[in-house]
């Protein structure tokens, strides 16, 4: 965790967020700015919008309004070629998204081998030792029928490590882990991706503490944003988010 980001490099900032399907309004006129290396999570109360607004961040939910930028470009410009700029970023699914007709190892090196950015022989080695990382060195040639769900979340994660971007978002990527193994994982991984910037969508309390910066979503709306503990002083849905999970005294 790094002390401030007050004088960072922005990489995003987004102004006026709003998501809508149909009738329903997702999200609700979002507005917030997330610098260059810095590991925000998002928490909140499910259907507040959070994986939505990950979603936007890409493009692959197309905002119904508001600007995104990222690295200076309004990626929510219909006329930008977000596929050149989803390239920067490593996305990992609340579904995992991976392949079952291919190999764990084959899943891990499609990608890169097919945009040029690595030989066969270069993206094996690095998707070894990713794998290693991962705790699935032994899954190598299996299929993704055979992984359990835990597994299977492991695979997404170091396909999406592969990248080597210089963003990250996961959403709700750790949920099939328990807490040791989330804990460990994340400790192997930040040795990969320490100083990248990281967005995190968790369930847990515990996962989101450590963050830089933790946005509270409910409704659609970001309701406050800050450190675990200026949170818990002065925000009334994190404070019950952390006493339902921990038995915390809420006065």
């Amino acid at each position: 965790m790094i002390d401030s980001f007050e004088n960072a490099p922005e990489l995003i900032r987004v102004e006026d967020l709003h998501k809508s399907f149909g009738g329903l309004n997702v999200l609700n006129g979002i507005t917030e700015t997330i610098h260059k290396g810095e590991v925000v999570s998002l928490i909140g109360p499910s259907g507040s919008g959070k994986s939505t607004f990950l979603r936007c961040l890409n493009r692959l939910e197309e905002p119904t309004s508001g600007h995104i930028w990222f690295d200076g470009v309004d990626i929510a410009d219909k006329s930008v070629n977000i596929d050149k700029h989803r390239q920067k970023m490593g996305m990992v699914f609340q579904h995992f998204n991976i392949f079952p007709h291919m190999s764990v190892i084959d899943n891990i090196t499609l990608a890169p081998v097919l945009l040029g950015k690595m030989s066969k022989d270069e993206a094996v080695v690095k998707a070894e030792s990713l794998l290693a990382r991962v705790g699935l060195s032994d899954k190598r040639d299996n299929k993704p029928s055979r992984l359990s769900g835990g597994q299977k979340q492991r695979l997404a994660i170091a396909r999406a490590i592969i990248k080597d971007a210089p963003i990250y978002i996961f959403d709700d990527s750790f949920s099939a882990l328990d807490f040791l193994t989330e804990k460990n994982l994340r400790t192997a991984l930040n040795r990969r991706i320490a100083g990248r910037t990281q967005i995190v969508v968790t369930q847990r309390i515990t996962s989101a503490m450590g963050a830089d910066c933790i946005f509270v979503m409910d409704g659609g709306c970001l309701v406050d944003s800050g450190t675990h503990n200026e949170l818990l002083a002065r925000c009334r849905i994190y404070r019950e988010i952390y006493a339902s999970q921990t038995g915390g005294d809420l006065q």
